[in-house]
């Protein structure tokens, strides 16, 4: 695969270049947005008040909003809205007779379900925009509370996650990889320089032990390997294919594998638990301790570390990944009917309905392994975070964003490589064939 990532055939992929460089200006203009803050803001009080928060909560809401919350900038909700009404418009597919009729109609039926979760979106972003401008005044961080403050806060917010979620959008029809997984992705790495930064500043400063610095190192490497080795594990089911007749010649039937992820669902299962665990309590974080009981309750059990929020997290890691996977990743029911459609079949088992309940025993036996790795990447680091009392937010979740969405992308610009080259190669053979032809009708008939 090295020689398909060659410069030269990169220079000469000019759709792909383009794609590359669309996604990259989109992304700048992410980024310079989460710079730009909301009006009315008192941004020294803010500062000192994320300082406070940035070992919890307030830790994780800034790494998936690449900092914009830190900032109170325009992109402060993210695209978190955009991910929770996701998993409401699918949760809902999945048990309502209406839209599981619009899933059934194609690319009309998932044109209106996007339509649907747009409106989602903007739900919950002006619900969760209203809440947070009153959680800033009442921890005395708006610089002129009232009516004003909040109407300009809601429209910034709200403007700001569609915006987030036009551009992923755009990434995915016109860029490279998966728009809203890059928003997320780059959002991470943009906050990376400064975590490490912080980590090595509280190490020369005494706070943090050199072991404790030389362990988090290691977790760090032993994670990434052990996520890029799941994320490329496969189950191989053999496809066998019958002999074929084409006039009086017959072909012998050819043979391959289906390949099964060990992790069909990617990184989706982390996101959708993430978003659930972050939506009860993004608005508790700011209320100041003015909250009341519920929210500190919330800020108390479900605290990065704490046993309910571990165990909340993994059950809905392991939910979303068995969810996830039946319902959008891999559809037995689809596979089989694809399978039958081009004669092919698994030895020993009947095409058709047959097929399709093998598929799902064996996928529900691979996601038991699926979910564990899942949760295990997910919990392991911040279990380890909450003893070793890290003074900052570090996540299995952003360790399977960062690996996962970026062996998609590489992935993706391999295939377009591959998909460059053979249209090179074809299009030289078919010159060659037309220049043999030339060179025959003018070739001289000599007798």
């Amino acid at each position: 695969m090295a020689s398909n990532m060659s410069w030269g055939a990169f220079g000469k992929a000019t759709e792909l270049r383009q794609r590359i460089l669309f996604t990259l200006g989109l992304l700048i203009v992410y980024r310079l947005g989460t710079y730009i803050p909301v009006p009315g803001i008192d941004t020294i009080a803010l500062q000192s008040f994320m300082e406070d928060a940035a070992a919890g909560i307030g830790g994780i809401l800034s790494m998936f909003t690449g900092g914009a919350l830190s900032r109170m900038g325009i992109f402060a909700l993210g695209i978190m809205p955009y991910i929770s009404a996701s998993i409401i418009v699918q949760l809902l597919g999945a048990m309502w007779e209406p839209l599981k009729q619009l899933k059934k109609e194609g690319e009309q039926g998932r044109k209106k379900l996007n339509q649907y979760t747009r409106y989602g979106t903007v739900v919950l972003a002006t619900f969760q925009a209203y809440g947070l401008a009153v959680s800033l005044e009442a921890g005395e961080l708006a610089s002129d509370p009232g009516l004003y403050f909040r109407m300009a806060c809601v429209i910034t917010l709200v403007g700001g996650t569609m915006f987030l979620m036009w551009l992923g959008e755009q990434i995915t029809a016109r860029g490279i990889g998966n728009g809203i997984s890059l928003i997320i992705f780059v959002g991470i790495i943009a906050e990376i320089p400064a975590a490490i930064a912080q980590f090595l500043s509280q190490g020369r400063s005494g706070a943090i032990s050199p072991a404790v610095i030389v362990g988090v190192i290691l977790m760090v490497i032993v994670v990434l390997t052990f996520v890029v080795f799941m994320e490329r594990s496969l189950r191989k089911i053999h496809i066998q294919y019958p002999r074929r007749q084409v006039g009086m010649k017959v072909y012998d039937g050819g043979s391959s594998h289906l390949p099964i992820k060990v992790n069909p669902a990617g990184v989706i299962p982390a996101i959708f638990a993430s978003a659930l665990l972050l939506l009860p309590t993004t608005l508790s974080t700011f209320s100041g301790g003015q909250g009341g009981p519920v929210m500190s309750w919330l800020l108390a059990y479900f605290g990065p570390g704490q046993p309910l929020y571990l165990l909340f997290f993994t059950s809905m890691i392991v939910f979303f990944t068995y969810f996830y996977t039946k319902e959008v990743a891999f559809k037995t029911d689809e596979v089989a009917d694809n399978l039958k459609n081009q004669n092919g079949f698994v030895p020993g088992i009947r095409p058709g309905k047959r097929t399709a309940e093998y598929l799902d025993y064996v996928v529900t036996r691979i996601l038991v392994l699926g979910s564990g790795y899942l949760a295990l990447v997910s919990l392991m680091p911040e279990i380890l975070r909450s003893q070793l009392s890290i003074p900052f937010y570090f996540g299995g979740t952003s360790v399977l964003i960062i690996v996962s969405v970026g062996m998609d992308t590489i992935q993706q610009i391999q295939s377009h490589l591959l998909a460059h080259q053979y249209e090179g190669l074809i299009e030289k053979s078919q010159l060659r064939g037309k220049r043999g032809g030339k060179n025959k009708s003018k070739g001289p008939s000599r007798r």
